[in-house]
């Protein structure tokens, strides 16, 4: 996590900074930016993701901020980074409108259905795929730095190696599912778990995640 601070110009300093003395240090890694505390509106906001983007950092999601910070086309608001909890493997199994926007960068094959979208290739890294209206299902896999952006639930039939975030717009009874889990980021109505927060055990299994509170929980799929 980033937590930008005023002025942003010596901010962006002390970054570059920390970059040019640790090379490579945010090179792939998901950022989630923090600007609860900064006096920031819409187009300062952007200034800064585009500040960030030349310095390679990869924004997956901005937590702290208000629905004035955000458009279409910048990353989803989130929240998440609470002391508790890492995503935990329970046990036994577990008891029992808005505008329409879709966005394909670049273009994927797709066949839409109400409150559902199929898409048939695999979703390359730098693709975007954002269905607010309902679940997104992929028959192939998501490459490292592609995401999936859905209203409901994800369902990936091949590796997630990418970002998958569900319940978008605000569904906490939306759930993730995958054949191969190594996901660089995954979240259920805007709590968040990076790849450093995982559980290992997790990584390489087929795997369904739900929302429990403030946890994101989980357990592998047969």
């Amino acid at each position: 996590m980033l937590s930008p601070e005023n002025p942003l110009d010596e901010w962006l300093g002390r970054l570059d900074d920390l970059a040019g003395r640790s090379a490579g240090f945010f090179l792939e890694r998901p950022i989630v930016l923090d600007i609860a505390e900064l006096d920031i509106d819409r187009p300062q906001l952007k200034d800064l993701l585009s500040a960030l983007a030349k310095r390679n950092v990869r924004v997956m999601g901005i937590e702290g901020g208000r629905p004035s910070h955000f458009e279409p086309g910048m990353p989803p608001a989130m929240r998440g980074g609470r002391p508790a909890p890492d995503i935990e493997v329970p046990a036994d199994k577990p008891g029992a409108a808005t505008d329409t926007t879709i966005v394909v960068r670049p273009e994927a094959q797709i066949v839409r259905a109400p409150a559902s979208m199929i898409v048939r290739e695999p979703v390359r890294s730098g693709q975007s795929v954002i269905f607010p209206e309902g679940d997104v299902t992929v028959l192939g896999s998501v490459a490292s730095g592609a995401e999936i952006i859905a209203g409901g639930s994800v369902h990936i039939y091949g590796a997630l190696r990418g970002r998958a975030l569900a319940g978008s717009v605000g569904n906490p009874e939306a759930r993730i599912f995958c054949r191969r889990l190594e996901a660089e980021l995954l979240a259920i109505d805007g709590v968040y778990k990076t790849a450093d927060d995982m559980a290992p055990d997790l990584r390489g299994q087929a795997v369904q995640l739900w929302l429990d509170g403030d946890s994101i929980m989980a357990e592998r799929l047969n």
